[in-house]
């Protein structure tokens, strides 16, 4: 009986949202209850919640950058990075996102996978510079192209990662992959798997790049057509 004391902490889960109260103090009442019903002192238990925290507090980090961001977007950062690419002569949506697509593999191939990425670079830098050398190129776009050249900024940074990131040694991708290997007998080193990346991140380069210049070509086509 004991034994189900512990899942009593579920319990305590299910009746606070359920009863909609405060999702931080639900789950602080339900680790305590199962802690206290485990056989631990409130000491143990808290001591348990302080080594939690220590162990896992360079997440808490992240979310301190969503509220600077919002910030310097309130105060004009998207009008600002628009307003650089205008003045730039020669910058187009396609070479502009084929130069972030490098920039993305080359940082995640050194294993700098957080200094991009779609809430700190794409939404407040990168869709409104694409955008502004889209309309600079083209003139104003439709809606619906709008919403494309802002999906073709997003899945630049994917893809510039997805492909990047497995050419660093120690991503947990590579390891991932290395522990599928090794459990039908193949041996392979990390450095290795890595190498192999090379190619595949250059090929998804050279497609990806491909299809962003041929969709700032094929927009050009639309706005001419639209032309009077």
């Amino acid at each position: 009986m004991t034994d189900y004391l512990v899942l009593s902490g579920i319990l305590v889960v299910v009746v606070g949202f359920a009863l909609r109260l405060n999702p931080l103090l639900v789950v602080t009442l339900a680790a305590l209850a199962t802690g206290l019903l485990g056989g631990l002192d409130l000491v143990a238990v808290i001591s348990a919640f302080g080594a939690a925290f220590n162990d896992n507090r360079y997440i808490s980090v992240v979310w301190i950058v969503l509220p600077v961001i919002g910030l310097l977007e309130r105060y004009g950062l998207q009008q600002r990075a628009r307003a650089v690419i205008e003045r730039i002569r020669g910058a187009t949506m396609g070479r502009l996102l084929l130069l972030y697509l490098l920039f993305r593999q080359i940082t995640a191939a050194l294993g700098l996978t957080s200094v991009a990425g779609h809430a700190q670079t794409v939404r407040p830098l990168v869709a409104p510079m694409a955008e502004a050398a889209a309309e600079k190129t083209h003139g104003e776009l439709e809606e619906d192209e709008r919403e494309q050249v802002l999906g073709m900024s997003a899945a630049t940074d994917n893809i510039g990662l997805f492909f990047g990131e497995d050419i660093f040694v120690a991503i947990a991708s590579i390891l991932l992959i290395q522990g599928v290997f090794q459990s039908y007998g193949y041996e392979l080193t990390p450095l290795q798997l890595s190498v192999w990346a090379i190619p595949t991140a250059i090929c998804a380069f050279i497609i990806h790049g491909s299809r962003l210049l041929w969709f700032d070509r094929r927009l050009g086509g639309q706005a001419a057509r639209a032309r009077p």
